[in-house]
């Protein structure tokens, strides 16, 4: 059977890529990596993802990182990337990486005081809205997150709309509404500011960006013309490029491995990593 003009194009492009330099590889995890479930902390990437990254990991032109909503310390915990990843966590900020003994590395995030007060304040308004129509919450460094999944269809919307409506009066707050989840966060960062700092940061001449919710468009709206941008799953998208699911896009990463392996022949041990050091929200 031949290949559909999608996926020419789409290796087409990752040839292209390599060609061009060192490339940062970057991903969301929920939905992207591991398929989306009911229990957050029984995420986990499927394990053709989970091979494609340890591939990529010790591939000499490539630098890898996870791009996460979730808090830093739970992205770790879950998508247990290789020695080497760059994390990011809280859309961005939260920052860190994974050294080579597997411990998780990260920086230093301060609040100031008043936006510790606004976080405690919002946090208390959003867990009761949320406990009286059985959702919950998850508590971040930076941000409160009113999750709706394990609610029927309509009374998630209504909550979440709730939720949003309620935040709409109070200022210095950045809203993000994804999937089945609102988060209030008092620190502005994007997926696309972090995607950006890790370019400069790692020295990356191109860019591959994975992601599957609204908010992973930020990162998909910042890449470049000849950088590849690609969407897991339905839904409009800045991204050149979509796939099925969280299998196809490890087929994907599979061939950028091999690719990645057949122009640099050389020992992957030879090669080191820098850690995420220097990189800063």
């Amino acid at each position: 059977m031949s290949e559909s003009a999608e996926a020419v194009a789409l290796r087409s492009a990752l040839t292209a890529l390599l060609e061009r330099g060192p490339v940062l590889v970057a991903l969301d995890f929920d939905g992207v990596l591991s398929p989306i479930v009911e229990q957050p902390d029984d995420a986990r990437a499927t394990p053709a993802g989970a091979a494609a990254l340890a591939r990529l990991a010790t591939a000499p032109t490539i630098r890898l990182a996870l791009v996460s909503g979730r808090r830093l310390a739970d992205l770790a915990a879950v998508a247990t990337p290789p020695s080497g990843t760059i994390l990011v966590g809280s859309h961005g900020a939260e920052r860190g990486s994974i050294e080579p003994d597997g411990r998780v590395r990260t920086e230093p995030l301060e609040l100031t005081d008043e936006q510790a007060r606004t976080l405690r304040e919002v946090t208390e308004t959003v867990t009761a809205m949320a406990e009286r129509a059985g959702g919950w919450v998850e508590h971040k460094p930076t941000a409160a997150v009113v999750h709706t999944r394990r609610l029927p269809e309509q009374a998630a919307a209504d909550l979440e709309q709730a939720v949003l409506e309620a935040m709409e009066a109070r200022a210095g707050l950045r809203v993000l509404h994804g999937k089945r989840v609102v988060e209030i966060s008092v620190l502005h960062a994007t997926k696309g500011e972090a995607v950006t700092t890790l370019r400069e940061a790692t020295g990356a001449v191109g860019v591959l960006y994975a992601g599957d919710d609204v908010t992973d468009e930020d990162a998909l709206a910042s890449l470049g013309a000849d950088d590849v941008g690609i969407k897991v799953g339905p839904g409009p998208t800045h991204a050149g490029h979509r796939v099925a699911d969280p299998e196809a896009l490890a087929a994907v990463l599979a061939e950028l491995a091999t690719l990645a392996e057949a122009a640099s022949p050389g020992s992957p041990c030879d090669r080191h990593h820098p850690t995420s050091e220097g990189v800063r929200h």
